[in-house]
């Protein structure tokens, strides 16, 4: 029988939780409950908060006598980081649920993104309709928005918990097995702007028996692919759009943090990499954009994204960024430069040309790079040129059999 985890505060919403308890068991499936909240829960948990709190080396009684929220919520958290993937790799459940507000949400969101991709998570929240990131991270979480606060039941909260009790009972009943041949995984980076080359060298991999998993260049989608280089899902990476890196240094919304860049050559990856949308910053609506970047050549992609052109200055510290990162790879690495634009609008005739700043930036990698640890390969095309993309393929395609 499948087994559903039930976590949260049982000390505070415990007759919310026993209420999708009975829906879950309802249902036929068994329910492991796991209490982390401060206090006694309502009733008996499989896992106790004191359980939750020594996964830490933190004692609950000492938390709760000192009264203190914001301490709680951050040993608890913690606690729940490290055990809820090992109570998952022990086989005691086969999905996870919760239901709380922010404090509820912090609390149990960090062992959800512990757990493998694939495993059922649901976590019925008054924050989901806001900004998820922090609690969503790289992880497959489905946040799902309690409408009314995780408070009581009434004729709202009733119908949202139920439909969050069916979503992960059918999650974890109803398992659909296509069989799909194994194949070496690739994984890519790709920017709307960057899409033609992406897809082409998608298409030319594919062809040669390789499966191609596509991140999309927002911030999450580069910390997403290197979590899992990390994890050592992949047999490659082309990694063509490191735009991410403009965000990060100039203060764009689409920031991938300071070590973007950085699995696939500490962990002797096979990497193929280029400067794909480094013409770029990404904020939000128009309105929306720093008052200290007035004056800044602006590109309104479509109502709730407008980029922001990156300078001379700002390219040459990308250069010293990238080469810096990649001289630093441990494995086969080469670095392909498209001396005609770097993105769809940075190329002759369009609103981000900009052959000083390109210069700069192409400059300061020939001087950086280490053509010892890195191999700088220059192609007089756009990134979106067919020939480009097909190149940058063959080169990881050689790559991988020799590592192979």
């Amino acid at each position: 029988m499948k087994t559903i985890a039930i976590a949260g505060t049982f000390d505070s919403k415990g007759k919310e939780f026993s209420y999708v308890k009975n829906i879950l068991e309802g249902l036929g499936l068994k329910t492991f409950t796991i209490h982390c909240g401060v206090f006694e829960p309502m009733f008996e948990t499989d896992v106790s908060n004191e359980e939750v709190a020594r996964e830490v080396g933190a004692d609950i009684k000492e938390i709760a006598a000192k009264r203190d929220r914001a301490l709680g919520t951050e040993v608890l958290s913690k606690g729940m980081e490290k055990l809820i993937p090992r109570l998952y790799a022990e086989g005691k459940f086969h999905g996870i649920i919760s239901f709380g507000g922010s404090g509820g949400t912090s609390l149990v969101t960090p062992g959800m993104r512990a757990l493998p991709i694939g495993v059922p998570k649901v976590m019925v929240s008054t924050v989901a309709s806001g900004n998820t990131r922090q609690y969503v991270g790289t992880s497959d979480i489905m946040m799902y928005p309690s409408i009314v606060d995780v408070s009581g039941l009434n004729s709202v909260s009733t119908k949202i918990f139920t439909n969050a009790a069916f979503a992960i009972a059918g999650m974890v009943k109803f398992e659909h097995e296509e069989k799909i041949e194994k194949k070496p995984l690739v994984a890519a980076t790709m920017f709307g702007v960057t899409t033609p080359c992406v897809d082409k060298a998608r298409e030319y991999l594919e062809e040669q028996g390789y499966e191609v998993l596509v991140f999309h260049a927002t911030g999450t989608g580069g910390k997403t692919m290197e979590r899992l280089i990390e994890d050592r899902f992949f047999d490659g990476v082309l990694d063509l759009t490191t735009t991410e890196w403009c965000d990060e240094l100039v203060g764009g919304v689409l920031a991938a943090g300071p070590h973007r860049l950085e699995a696939a050559g500490k962990h002797k990856v096979p990497q193929v990499v280029s400067l794909g949308a480094l013409d770029m910053v990404n904020f939000g609506p128009i309105d929306t954009v720093p008052k200290e970047f007035a004056g800044r050549k602006l590109y309104k992609h479509n109502p709730t994204v407008t980029l922001m052109r990156t300078t001379v200055e700002e390219n040459k510290k990308l250069g010293e960024i990238i080469s810096e990162k990649l001289n630093s790879a441990k494995g086969s690495t080469a670095l392909i430069v498209p001396l005609r634009g770097v993105s769809m609008i940075d190329v002759e005739g369009q609103p981000f040309y900009g052959p000083e700043e390109d210069k700069i930036l192409f400059d300061t990698i020939r001087k950086n790079i280490d053509k010892n640890k890195v191999e700088l390969i220059e192609i007089d095309l756009d990134i979106n040129d067919k020939e480009f993309a097909v190149t940058a393929a063959k080169k990881l395609v050689e790559f991988m059999k020799v590592n192979n």
